[in-house]
C-alpha cells in the first residue's frame, strides 16, 4: 500500500487531494497547523470527513516543529501543499510568515527527505505568481520567472531549494505551478468564493482594476490529476510543469458566465488595482501533456456551476 503524506490537508488542494488518495486504497498522513489565515473552521469542516476513514491519520502541528526524519520513515510520496497563500495579504508586516511557512517550512522538509531512502517523489506546489506580468502568453516553463508580490518571491524560492536538493541529494522532486484553482471549498479569499458569496448577500462584488484583467482557471480535480501524475510518471523527477485549465478568459467574461449560473445580474464594485497582481496569466500546458499526459477535462461554466451549489450548501441558513 503506498503510504503518502500530505501537507496542507485541511485546505482546499490539500483535502480534495487527500480523499482521491484514501478512494484509491492508499494511506495518508495528513499535516495541518489549522491556522488563522481564514476561517479555522472551514480547515476543520475540509478535514472532519477525512478523520472518519480508514488509512487516515491527522497530525495538527507546524511543519517546522515536526521531526520529520521520523516521519518519512515509510512513506512512498510527499504532496507538499501548505503554504502561507494569498498574494495581497503578503505585502508588509505579514512577510514575516511567509518566509517562515513558504521557505523555512519546505527547507526543513528537504533537508529529512534526503535521508528518506524510501521516498520515491517529493511533490512541491508552486504557483503561476512565480511569472508575475509574464510577456509571453501563453507562458511556458522556460520563461524567466518574475514575481510581482512577496508571495511569489517565497514561492520561487521554495522550488529553488527543491531543485538544490534535487542535485546535491537526488532528492526525487517534481513542482508543479497551478494557475488560480476553483471548485468546491475555494478558500473564502480567493474570487469565485467572494463573488458567490456576495451574490448570496445581495452585495456587490469587488472588482479590482477594470476587469479587463484575464486569467487561466483550473478545476480543482483537474489539479488533483495532476499531482496523481507527478508522482507516477519516473520523467517528472526534475521538472517543473504548468498546471491550468486549458483556456485564457476575461474577468468581465466570467462575470457573465456566473450571472447566467446565478440567474440574476451581479452587482460591481470597482476598485483600484490591487499592488502584486498580475495584469494576465495564461498556462501553456503541452509540456504536461507530453510528459505526464496531464490534460484538463472540466469546463469553466461546468466547474462554476459546481462551485456555485458548494457555496449556496456553506452558506445556508
Amino acid at each position: 500500500m503506498t503510504v503518502n503524506i500530505v501537507t496542507g490537508v485541511g485546505g482546499f488542494i490539500g483535502s480534495h487531494l487527500a480523499e482521491t488518495l484514501l478512494e484509491r486504497g492508499e494511506q495518508v498522513i495528513g499535516i495541518d497547523h489549522f491556522n488563522d489565515y481564514y476561517d479555522t473552521n472551514l480547515k476543520r469542516q475540509n478535514a472532519a470527513h477525512l478523520i472518519k476513514r480508514d488509512r487516515f491519520q491527522l497530525i495538527e502541528e507546524d511543519i517546522q516543529a515536526l521531526d520529520w526524519v521520523s516521519l518519512l520513515e515509510g512513506v512512498d510520496v510527499v504532496y507538499h501543499q501548505a503554504a502561507q497563500a494569498g498574494v495581497r495579504a503578503s505585502w508588509g508586516e505579514g512577510f514575516r510568515s511567509y518566509t517562515e511557512r513558504n521557505i523555512n517550512a519546505t527547507q526543513i522538509m528537504l533537508e529529512a527527505a534526503k535521508d528518506a531512502k524510501g521516498l520515491k517523489r517529493f511533490v512541491y506546489a508552486s504557483t503561476s505568481s512565480v511569472y508575475g506580468n509574464a510577456e509571453t502568453l501563453p507562458t511556458s516553463e522556460t520563461i524567466c520567472p518574475q514575481p510581482v508580490s512577496p508571495y511569489g518571491i517565497t514561492k520561487l524560492a521554495a522550488e529553488r531549494l527543491c531543485w538544490l536538493y534535487l542535485q546535491n541529494f537526488n532528492v526525487p522532486v517534481t513542482a508543479l505551478r497551478y494557475f488560480t484553482v476553483y471548485g468546491p471549498r475555494q478558500r473564502p479569499d480567493m474570487a469565485f468564493h467572494k463573488f458567490y458569496k456576495a451574490v448570496l448577500q445581495d452585495e456587490a462584488i469587488p472588482v479590482y482594476g477594470d476587469g479587463q484583467q484575464t486569467r487561466d482557471f483550473t478545476y480543482i480535480s483537474d489539479a488533483v490529476a495532476a499531482n496523481l501524475l507527478a508522482a507516477q510518471v519516473p520523467e517528472a523527477i526534475g521538472e517543473v510543469f504548468n498546471i491550468g485549465g486549458g483556456s485564457r478568459v476575461v474577468l468581465m467574461d466570467v462575470l457573465a458566465t456566473m450571472e447566467e449560473i446565478v440567474g440574476k445580474p451581479i452587482r460591481r464594485d470597482y476598485r483600484e488595482k490591487a499592488m502584486g497582481d498580475a495584469r494576465h496569466t495564461s498556462a501553456d500546458v503541452s509540456k504536461a501533456n507530453q510528459i505526464l499526459g496531464y490534460q484538463p477535462q472540466v469546463k469553466l461554466k461546468e466547474g462554476l456551476t459546481r462551485e456555485w451549489e458548494w457555496v449556496k450548501q456553506l452558506y445556508a441558513g
